[in-house]
């Protein structure tokens, strides 16, 4: 129907999560009808990115410096490391803007159905993480871990897998909190989150 180039372009688009053939399609007439200009900059970007963007040697997030600008911050509290799956899950925390402490970020889960091991994810760099007194790097050594991966069944496993690890190094572990959303109506929690809101509860 299209030429080899455009059905090219096409099928690149769809790689992106939640763009089917249709959105796809739209996306490729609209780059390539409306707005030339956009699309080049869109693909020098891309390319730029792609070639020059890698992981931080502190954190593991994404940037394109040898060590990101939240682990050179000196006003961050060098005590306190949260480790995160994905950095998407840095840039809600940030956007939240209640944490000033450090990241380590995981890029996903511990799977062993699908061969997803400790060394996959950085278990073995975040044990060296927290090994270290804090002198060599100008900071302090890490005293509390505060675990932030997902709520699901993998999410949960990766982080009693981390807790213990930690605990034995001598570092406090913490875990956010689980449970019902500001404005949400209990008639429509599911059963589930319910029961880690009530597991998890405080005292007022």
């Amino acid at each position: 129907m299209f030429s080899p180039l455009i059905e090219d372009l096409i099928r690149a688009l769809r790689c992106l999560p939640g763009v089917g053939p249709k959105s796809a399609q739209r996306m490729a007439m609209y780059l390539l009808e409306k707005d030339r200009d956009a699309a080049g900059l869109l693909a020098s970007s891309l390319q730029q990115a792609v070639e020059k963007v890698g992981r931080c040697t502190r954190c593991r997030t994404l940037t394109e410096q040898d060590v990101c600008a939240l682990c050179n911050n000196s006003r961050r509290d060098h005590t306190m490391l949260c480790v995160v799956e994905t950095p998407a899950d840095v840039l809600a925390i940030e956007q939240a803007g209640n944490y000033h402490g450090l990241y380590f970020v995981l890029h996903g889960h511990l799977s062993p159905i699908d061969g997803v091991g400790p060394a996959d994810i950085g278990l073995d760099l975040l044990g060296e993480r927290l090994s270290e007194n804090g002198e060599e790097h100008g900071g302090a050594a890490i005293r509390e871990l505060i675990i932030a991966t997902n709520p699901t069944v993998e999410g949960e496993a990766t982080a009693q897998f981390i807790a213990e690890r930690a605990r034995a190094k001598g570092v406090a572990v913490s875990r956010i909190a689980h449970g019902v959303p500001i404005g949400g109506e209990l008639e429509y929690i599911d059963g589930g989150t319910l029961a880690h809101a009530f597991n998890s509860r405080t005292v007022l």
